[in-house]
C-alpha cells in the first residue's frame, strides 16, 4: 500500500433492508486494493479509507453497485454561462458527465444543468472547473443537500406508505377470511380465484422489492432478508396457486404470503419513521442557524443570505435573533443563550472582544460583531461533522452482530429445509411441513441485530451534543463506561487555568518594584501559565521589563537570564535549592499549605547566589470541580490528580476538592508515563486534560477528555471533547457511555432471545406463518423504539 494518507469518502446507501446487506457492502469494498470500508446500517452509510494510487472511486461504486444496492446521488444545479446551442449543451453534458459517479443533464433554453453526482466522489468546485475547462463559465444555484434529502426520504415513506394501504387493503378480505375460519366456521367465504386475484398483486407488485433485492443479494453470493421473505411468501403463494388451479382439496395460504407482505412492509414503514428520529438531535442543531444576517456594508444595514458571509464581516445581532456565523464582539453588550452547543441552561453575558458562536440565541441588547469562522468553519458546522462522523462510525460490541448477520441468512434457510424434512418425515403431512417451513423464514430477522447497536450509538451521540459532550467514534462512547480510574490534570481542569498573584515578598535588600521588574523580564515570552500570571500583575503595576540575553528554560523547573550585566534565576524552590541558592523552608511551606505555588527568584552570582524573594500564585478551583470529584466517586471511579506542583501545595488542593489520590511534581512529559504506569496495573483508565503538555498522556489513556476551552492539539489528542469547560462534563459523559450501553445490551438481548425463541417456536408448529411475519415486522421496531428512550437521557443525572 502507498505510504501517502489514505482518502475519506462517505457514501450514502440506499435499498439496505437489514444487517447482511450492510456486511455484503462492506465485504465488497474491503476485497479491493488498499480500501478499508465500515457500513452503517441504520444511518444507510458508508465510511471509506482507501489509496486512490490502487483503487479509482469508480471502483469503489462499482463494488456498492454490483452488490445490488445504489448510491443516493446528491443534486446540484448549475447556472451556465456562454452557452448559445444545443451543441454546447451536449458539450457540457461530455464534460460533466466524464467526471466519475457524475450524471448530468443540460437545458439549453433555461441555461442551467441538473447534475446528480455521489458526494465525496466529486465536488461542486469540480463541477464548475469542469464546465469552465470546456469553455464556459458555470455558478452553483444554492441549495442545501440536507434538506434536499429530508426531501426525497419523506417522498420514499409517503410512497411506501401509500404502497402500504393498497396492500392492507387487497389483504383485509384475507385476513377476515382466515379469522372466520379461526371461529370454527370452515367453510370459504371468498371462492379461491378471488383469494388468488387479491393475493397475485400484493405477491408481485408490492412485494417485487424482495425478489429484487433476494436477487441481487443472491447474484453477489450472499443472502439477506429479502430472501427469506421472498422465499418464505413464496412458498405459501405458489402452493396455494398449486391448489387453486388445480382444484386439489387442500387449504391454501393466500392470506398468509399477503399478510406476511404488508405486515413486513408495516414494520419496515415504522422503522423508518424512528429512524429518523435518532438524527432529530442535529436536524435541530441546524435548524437553529438562521437564513438570512444583517451586516454592515457601507454605513449601511443590509439583510444577505448567512452563506454568503465572508470573514471579516460586520454583522448586526439585535435581541431574539440567532447568530448567523462564528464571531467576536466589536460594540455592545447582550447575554447570550449558548445552550444548544453548550449543553448550558444559563445565558453568558457578552461583551466587545468575546466571542460569538453561530446558532446561539442573543437575549437581550444589540450586538455588533466581525465574522471570525463561516460556512463549513464554524463550532457548529464542527460539532454537527463531528457528530455525524460519531454517528457513522460502529462499535467494537457491534462486530459481533455483524459476524452473525453474516451467516444468519444461511443458517436460518436451513433450519427451514430441516424443518420441512423433519416435520414431514415425523408427521407425515406435507401441508404441516410447509407451513412450518414458511413460519421459519418469515420469524428469523436480521435486521434487529443490525440495528441494536448503530441505533442508540445515534441517539446516544446526538443527546451528548445536545449536553456538550462530542464524541469523536463510537469506540470511544463504548469505552467510556468502562473507566476505572480517572486522571485530571489540576491546572485548567480542575481550576480555571488563570492563577493570579497572590503574594509578592521581596527580601530586604530589593525594593517591590525592581523584584516584580526582575521576575517580570525573565518570564516575558513564556506562555506558561504562571508566567502570564506574573506579566498581568506588572502590566497591572506599570512595571516595564527590561531586555534578558542568555536566556535558558528547563521546562517543568525554572528560567536563567542575563538582566544588564548580572546573571538571575527564577524557578520553583526545588529549581534554586540545586542551583545552591538557600531557602526559606518555613515560609515555603506556609504558603504551599494553603494551595499556593511558589516561585523564587535569586541572582546567581557563582560565589554567592542571593535569594531575592518570592511570589505565590494560586489558580481558582473551578465551581463544580468539588462536585464533579464527588459525582465522579459516586458512580465508582478512582480520581488521581496530576500537578507539577510540589508534594504539600498538591496536599492542600487534593484536600480541599476531596481527592485522595494524588500525583505531585509531575513534569510534562512524565505525565503520559503516570498514565502507562496505571494502566500496567490493569486499571481501564481515562485522563482529562486542557493544554498542549497534556496531548502525550491523553493519547495513551484508555479514553481520553479535553476540556473544550483547551488547546487544539488537547482536544485533537483526545477521544471525546467537552465544550463546557466543566468537569461535570466528565461525569456527564461517562453518564451517556453507561446509558447507551445499556440500551445497546437490552437491543442485542431483545434481538437474540427474539431468534433463539421465535425460530424453535415456529419450527414447532407453535406459530402460524402470518404471526410469525408479524412478529419479525416489529422485531426491528422494537430496538429502534428502545434506542428513541435514551432521548430521555438527562446531562447532570
Amino acid at each position: 500500500m502507498s505510504s501517502l494518507p489514505l482518502k475519506q469518502i462517505e457514501f450514502p446507501i440506499e435499498g439496505m433492508t437489514c444487517a447482511a446487506c450492510a456486511t455484503r457492502i462492506e465485504n465488497n469494498l474491503n476485497r479491493l486494493p488498499g480500501v478499508q470500508a465500515a457500513v452503517n446500517f441504520a444511518s444507510e452509510k458508508a465510511q471509506v479509507s482507501y489509496d486512490d494510487s490502487l483503487t479509482r472511486i469508480d471502483k469503489l461504486i462499482s463494488a456498492i453497485e454490483k452488490a445490488g444496492f445504489h448510491i443516493i446521488p446528491q443534486s446540484i444545479q448549475l447556472q451556465i454561462y456562454k452557452m448559445t446551442c444545443a451543441a454546447c449543451a451536449r458539450h457540457i453534458e461530455e464534460a460533466l458527465n466524464t467526471l466519475p459517479g457524475v450524471l448530468a443533464t443540460v437545458n439549453v433554453a433555461t441555461e442551467t444543468a441538473n447534475v446528480n453526482f455521489i458526494r465525496g466522489a466529486v465536488t461542486a468546485d469540480d463541477l464548475v472547473s469542469a464546465v469552465c475547462n470546456a469553455g464556459y463559465g458555470a455558478s452553483v444555484i444554492t441549495e442545501t443537500s440536507r434538506l434536499e434529502e429530508k426531501s426525497r426520504r419523506q417522498a420514499a415513506y409517503h410512497h411506501e406508505l401509500r404502497m402500504f394501504l393498497i396492500s392492507a387493503a387487497l389483504t383485509l378480505p384475507l385476513v377476515l377470511e382466515m379469522g372466520v375460519m379461526f371461529s370454527g366456521n370452515h367453510e370459504e367465504l371468498l371462492p379461491r380465484w378471488l383469494q388468488w386475484l387479491l393475493a397475485t398483486p400484493v405477491q408481485f407488485w408490492v412485494g417485487r422489492r424482495f425478489y429484487i433485492g433476494g436477487w441481487h443479494a443472491l447474484r453477489s453470493g450472499s443472502a439477506n432478508m429479502d430472501v427469506l421473505v421472498a422465499l418464505g411468501t413464496s412458498m405459501a403463494y405458489f402452493f396455494s396457486a398449486f391448489v387453486t388451479f388445480f382444484a386439489l382439496d387442500q387449504h391454501v395460504y393466500f392470506e398468509a404470503s399477503a399478510a406476511i407482505i404488508t405486515l413486513v412492509l408495516l414494520g419496515k414503514i415504522m422503522e423508518a419513521r424512528a429512524k429518523g428520529k435518532t438524527s432529530e438531535a442535529i436536524e435541530a442543531l441546524i435548524k437553529m442557524q438562521p437564513k438570512t444576517a444583517s451586516v454592515e456594508r457601507d454605513g449601511k444595514i443590509i439583510e444577505v443570505l448567512a452563506n454568503d458571509l465572508k470573514v471579516g464581516d460586520i454583522f448586526i445581532v439585535r435581541p431574539g435573533e440567532n447568530l448567523p456565523v462564528d464571531g467576536v464582539v466589536i460594540e455592545g453588550t447582550s447575554s447570550v443563550n449558548e445552550s444548544m452547543l453548550t449543553g448550558e441552561s444559563l445565558p453568558v453575558s457578552k461583551q466587545a472582544g468575546e466571542k460569538v458562536f453561530a446558532a446561539t440565541s442573543n437575549q437581550q441588547g444589540v450586538l455588533k460583531c466581525r465574522a471570525t469562522s463561516v460556512g463549513a468553519h464554524t463550532q457548529l458546522a464542527a460539532i454537527i461533522h463531528l457528530v455525524e462522523e460519531a454517528q457513522g462510525s460502529k462499535a467494537p460490541i457491534q462486530r459481533m452482530a455483524d459476524t452473525i448477520s453474516g451467516i444468519f441468512v444461511p443458517i436460518v434457510v436451513a433450519i427451514s429445509i430441516a424443518t420441512f424434512g423433519i416435520t414431514w418425515w415425523l408427521a407425515g403431512d406435507f401441508v404441516t411441513a410447509l407451513i412450518n417451513a414458511v413460519a421459519v423464514l418469515v420469524i428469523a430477522c436480521p435486521c434487529a441485530l443490525g440495528l441494536a447497536t448503530p441505533t442508540a450509538i445515534m441517539v446516544g451521540t446526538g443527546r451528548g451534543a445536545q449536553a456538550g459532550v462530542l464524541v469523536k467514534n463510537a469506540a470511544a462512547l463504548e469505552q467510556a463506561e468502562k473507566i476505572q480510574t480517572l486522571v485530571i490534570d489540576k491546572t485548567g481542569t480542575l481550576t480555571e487555568g488563570k492563577p493570579q498573584v497572590t503574594d509578592v515578598i521581596p527580601a530586604a535588600s530589593i525594593t517591590s518594584h525592581d523584584f516584580l521588574q526582575i521576575a517580570a523580564s525573565l518570564e516575558q515570552g513564556s506562555e506558561h501559565p504562571l508566567a502570564k500570571a506574573i506579566m498581568a500583575l506588572a502590566l497591572k503595576k506599570n512595571v516595564p521589563t527590561k531586555q534578558v540575553t542568555d536566556f535558558t528554560a528547563i521546562t517543568g523547573n525554572g528560567v536563567s537570564a542575563r538582566i544588564d550585566t548580572c546573571e538571575y534565576i527564577l524557578g520553583s524552590p526545588k529549581f534554586l535549592t540545586d542551583h545552591g541558592v538557600p531557602v526559606d523552608d518555613k515560609q515555603i511551606t506556609a504558603l504551599q499549605a494553603t494551595g499556593k505555588t511558589v516561585i523564587g527568584v535569586a541572582s546567581a552570582s557563582k560565589n554567592s547566589p542571593e535569594m531575592l524573594g518570592y511570589i505565590a500564585i494560586a489558580d481558582r478551583l473551578r465551581a463544580t470541580s468539588i462536585q464533579a470529584v464527588k459525582r465522579l466517586q459516586t458512580m465508582g471511579i478512582e480520581i488521581v490528580m496530576l500537578t507539577g506542583d510540589n508534594t504539600n501545595t498538591a496536599a492542600a488542593i487534593a484536600k480541599q476538592i476531596g481527592i485522595n489520590n494524588y500525583r505531585a511534581d509531575v513534569l510534562p512529559q512524565d505525565k503520559a508515563k503516570e498514565v502507562t504506569r496505571m494502566k500496567a496495573c490493569g486499571q481501564f483508565t481515562g485522563m482529562v486534560g486542557d493544554g498542549i503538555n497534556d496531548a502525550p498522556a491523553l493519547a495513551v489513556a484508555d479514553v481520553s477528555f479535553a476540556i473544550g476551552a483547551g488547546s487544539d492539539v488537547a482536544i485533537e489528542a483526545a477521544d471525546i471533547t467537552l465544550i463546557r469547560s466543566d468537569l461535570m462534563s466528565v461525569a456527564d459523559a461517562i453518564s451517556l457511555s453507561r446509558a447507551t450501553l445499556r440500551k445497546i445490551r437490552q437491543n442485542l438481548f431483545f434481538a437474540f432471545i427474539y431468534n433463539i425463541l421465535g425460530i424453535p417456536l415456529a419450527a414447532i408448529g407453535m406459530l402460524s406463518p402470518v404471526i410469525a411475519g408479524a412478529a419479525m415486522a416489529m422485531s426491528s421496531v422494537s430496538v429502534v423504539s428502545n434506542s428513541l428512550l435514551l432521548k430521555r437521557w438527562q446531562a447532570n443525572s
